[in-house]
């Protein structure tokens, strides 16, 4: 990919998700021809290295936008709720990693495999202008549910999603990693690690059938935890399938990164075999295929660090002809986050990586 003339900016840039961002221009040549870097006045004035380049680390403020293309969020809700609407104001597309603005209406909710007719069409060199405008970047493991969904979707019909999701401890930031080496070095030493700042119980050794709150008002959601919640919801959006039944219980569980799932799909129509079902699969943009005569499947280890989103053991349900299952794995903060920002800003402009990672 050649050099060119995109302004970009990186909102929360010392967090994992910031971090695994630059990271990724890197890696995919990604062509800016300006960097600037925002964090929390503790970060300020610290260094990073992006394209052989020093960048500082600099905190928000009025006018910080000014100039930019693209403005990548990876901050909380609070931070992209007040500064999003800053950056398109001053003539960038804000692609936002949180959760504020995702199922509003008018804003597109992006996964390029899935949406990218959506997307605006961009020139490099050229400021968006009346182009500018907040896309949500979706839940990470709803993106790769949906990426793994879209081709069947697109060939047989949709009936009824149900999701199981075993999520690493990455998807709650360097606080939760922190949390899951400091109790596990507890554990092996003998002793028995007590509850931590960021997950509501020890995570060490254990799995926990909670992420984010719960949801007890007396409504349809009552008994789901939040996660489950943007699962059901964002999934409809971004495969724009209103009426599909989606279901989807989540647990937190003691891995560094990668979300894994397993998956049982009703198609509207029947597959003719399982072959057909692979080959959709393996045709399809985005997803790496293990099929059934490899005898191998993938795990979340294995996905770590990489960028597609990876389809095992797939076979069909005995009870329901219609009904196949899956496992689903990918990297939470590559695909799942930092990556599908970076797809977006790519596809907009119509560019081509230099290269994927396995």
């Amino acid at each position: 990919m050649a050099k060119g003339d995109i302004r970009i900016g990186v909102v929360g840039a010392t967090g994992v998700v910031g971090e695994t961002f630059q990271i990724l221009l890197d890696q995919r040549a990604f062509p800016f021809s300006e960097l600037r870097l925002f964090a929390s006045e503790a970060s300020r004035g610290l260094k990073r290295n992006v394209d052989g380049r020093e960048f500082e680390v600099t905190s928000l403020k009025d006018g910080c936008f000014d100039g930019l293309d693209i403005v990548f969020f990876s901050s909380g809700d609070d931070i992209s709720k007040e500064w999003a609407p800053k950056a398109v104001k001053a003539g960038a597309v804000a692609i936002d990693n949180s959760g504020a603005f995702r199922m509003d209406e008018g804003v597109i909710l992006g996964v390029p495999e899935c949406n990218a007719d959506l997307f605006p069409k961009l020139k490099i060199g050229e400021r968006p202008g009346a182009r500018a405008q907040i896309i949500a970047n979706p839940n990470c493991s709803t993106i790769q549910l949906v990426v793994a969904l879209k081709p069947l979707a697109d060939r047989y019909g949709l009936d009824f999603v149900r999701v199981s999701s075993y999520q690493s401890v990455s998807g709650a930031g360097k606080a939760g990693i922190e949390e899951l080496l400091e109790q596990t070095k507890l554990a092996v030493e003998g002793e028995i690690p007590t509850k931590g700042a960021t997950f509501p119980k020890p995570i060490a050794f254990d799995a926990i059938p909670q992420i984010g709150s719960f949801v007890t008002d007396g409504s349809a959601d009552d008994g789901f935890c939040s996660e489950e919640i943007k699962i059901m919801k964002e999934t409809r959006k971004i495969l724009r399938l209103p009426d599909v039944r989606v279901s989807a219980f989540t647990v937190r569980i003691p891995t560094l990164n990668s979300h894994a799932e397993t998956v049982w799909v009703t198609l509207k129509k029947p597959a003719a075999s399982l072959l057909e079902i692979e080959a959709v699969l393996a045709e399809a943009e985005g997803v790496e295929l293990f099929s059934r005569a490899s005898r191998d499947y993938p795990t979340q280890a294995f996905a770590s660090g990489a960028d597609p989103v990876y389809v095992g053991r797939v076979h069909k349900d005995p009870n329901d002809e219609t009904t196949w299952m899956m496992w689903v794995v990918s990297d939470n903060l590559r695909k799942g986050a930092a990556l599908n920002g970076i797809q977006i800003a790519e596809t907009m402009y119509g560019l081509k990586p230099a290269a994927e990672v396995r």
